[in-house]
């Protein structure tokens, strides 16, 4: 009789059933937590479709005297995601260089500011935006600050992130020579990192045109406001094209900024 040889050593094979067994038992936990029940979502899936059917589709181009509207408010909403990211990513990029131990002139502060970026980065752009809203009022700028928040607590960990992982050679190099601190950023930290820097940037790019979206659907302007008022006044085969357009918008925004990460990391 052969014998036969596992594909998976035995204590990994345990280890992953334990695995998908507590998987199970907290879906089972949390199911009955929050009364959600799957025959429920099977029961009601008929007037879903029902009403997917009826009203969203088939899709219904605007008013054409709002046409031109619509496409402006999509540049508001790339207008919103490319400015609040760049401004986002200068600020981040000075924060950065004192979150890292490795390249902060003052290293205890360092776990200080990794820790703040932490705080706000753990806080989603659309509750900024309604605290924002709230205290500010509505508008395009409130939207922008929103996402710059995001953006900058985001970039601030990606960017300590990547000096942490460049060698500390030349760093260490130019110190022994006696090269200021702005000397050993232009000279070691910006050769090395910037490839990094600038993908991080580009994947950031693409998060906050859908976040945008979203922020502007709670008053922060662009193609999300416009979409929110079809919505609300129950124009659905409306807004589905501009759900549409938005997802066409999204997926050329990630094919752009895709092909000009691989161009950097070559």
């Amino acid at each position: 009789m052969r014998e036969k040889i596992p594909l998976i050593a035995r204590s990994q094979k345990i280890w992953y059933t334990g695995f998908l067994a507590v998987c199970i038992l907290l879906f089972l936990l949390t199911s009955w937590y929050t009364n959600f029940r799957v025959t429920t979502l099977v029961r009601n899936g008929d007037a879903f479709w029902d009403f997917i059917m009826k009203d969203f589709l088939p899709p219904a181009l605007p008013q054409a005297s709002r046409i031109p509207s619509v496409f402006a408010s999509v540049l508001v909403t790339l207008a919103l995601a490319l400015s609040s990211t760049t401004i986002a990513a200068i600020l981040a990029f000075f924060v950065s260089l004192f979150g890292s131990e490795k390249v902060s002139p003052f290293p205890r502060i360092a776990k200080y500011v990794r820790g703040f970026a932490t705080f706000l980065r753990n806080i989603p752009a659309l509750v900024w935006a309604f605290i924002l809203f709230s205290s500010l009022g509505i508008g395009t700028g409130v939207g922008f600050v929103a996402l710059c928040i995001t953006s900058f607590a985001f970039m601030v960990r990606a960017f300590v992130e990547t000096m942490e992982d460049v060698s500390q050679d030349c760093v260490e190099s130019l110190q022994a020579v006696g090269a200021s601190f702005p000397q050993r950023v232009s000279q070691a930290i910006l050769p090395s990192c910037l490839s990094g820097f600038l993908s991080w940037f580009l994947y950031c790019i693409e998060v906050n045109i859908r976040a945008s979206t979203i922020v502007g659907m709670v008053g922060g302007g662009g193609v999300g406001l416009t979409l929110f008022s079809y919505i609300k006044g129950f124009q659905y085969d409306v807004a589905l094209s501009i759900i549409l357009l938005v997802a066409v918008m999204v997926i050329l925004v990630d094919r752009v900024t895709e092909r000009l990460r691989k161009e950097i990391q070559k």
